[in-house]
């Protein structure tokens, strides 16, 4: 930080297992990469290659090595992962993995169905080499998935394997643990914490609204994904209390009221 303040949440230091922030990489250029290091690289700690973006996304190699460099960890989106395991080709999955000396997996079923018990296999077979990620949730909207379900769904594939277990909500923040307005489940993700430690779960909030309302929930060192990528500074500004959204949160209360009473 270029200064200090007090009344500043304290936040996990990377390598981070907490706190995490996921940045979405949709086809940035190597250069772009390169200027998201220079920036943000302190304040992001995981990059996805959104859906199957890797296959098309130029330069992949090169910038999987800058977000490497970076000490920050890489994956496919799950969407990448269906699409092989769709045309029988997991083990191909795999070597592609091995080939791009990539260090993360995600494994989801948000487009097609797998047998949880064989979702929960391909997580286990990926856990032996790779730091796992799993998803849970439907990128359909109006699918409904029982808060039972979800826990159940998640307790397994963490026992599985999963490092973190994410929260479906697309990019677009619309379904999943969203309405299609954009507002959370807020009974649904009470019910997931009653049973799932928070610092488990990689919560995907594109939206502004959807990271203060974590950020309010759960604290500063929340789990949140899908962040795109001039967004990364802008959140942790969030988590801070450096925006007028959170500005109160971490002022003590008598700072706080007198603060309102001026304004």
């Amino acid at each position: 930080m270029n200064f200090t303040l007090p009344y500043i949440p304290e936040r996990t230091a990377q390598p981070r297992e907490n706190g995490l922030t996921m940045m979405m990489d949709k086809g940035l250029s190597w250069r772009e990469a390169e200027n998201f290091v220079a920036s943000s690289a302190s304040y992001c700690d995981l990059v996805k290659f959104g859906f199957g973006s890797s296959m098309i996304t130029s330069d992949l190699e090169k910038k999987i090595a800058i977000y490497h460099e970076a000490g920050m960890k890489v994956y496919f989106g799950g969407t990448l992962f269906e699409a092989f395991v769709a045309r029988g080709m997991f083990d191909d999955y795999r070597k592609l993995l091995k080939k791009f000396k990539i260090n993360c997996a995600e494994v989801s079923d948000g487009s097609i169905e797998i047998d949880h018990k064989e979702k929960c296999g391909y997580i286990k077979k990926l856990a032996e080499d790779h730091t796992v990620l799993s998803e849970v949730g439907s990128k359909e909207e109006g699918i409904l998935i029982s808060p039972a379900k979800w826990v159940r769904m998640m307790s397994n594939e963490l026992k599985a394997g999963s490092w973190k277990v994410i929260a479906e909500a697309r990019e677009s923040g619309n379904v999943g643990i969203y309405r299609p307005n954009g507002t959370a489940h807020s009974m649904l993700v009470n019910k997931i914490l009653n049973k799932i430690k928070a610092e488990d779960i990689l919560w995907e909030a594109p939206q502004k609204p959807q990271q203060v309302w974590f950020i309010k929930l759960i604290g500063a060192n929340v789990n949140l994904g899908n962040i795109g990528p001039h967004d990364v500074i802008a959140l942790e500004s969030l988590r801070l209390g450096l925006r007028g959204d959170t500005f109160f949160d971490h002022l003590p209360e008598e700072v706080g009221e007198k603060l309102k009473q001026i304004q």
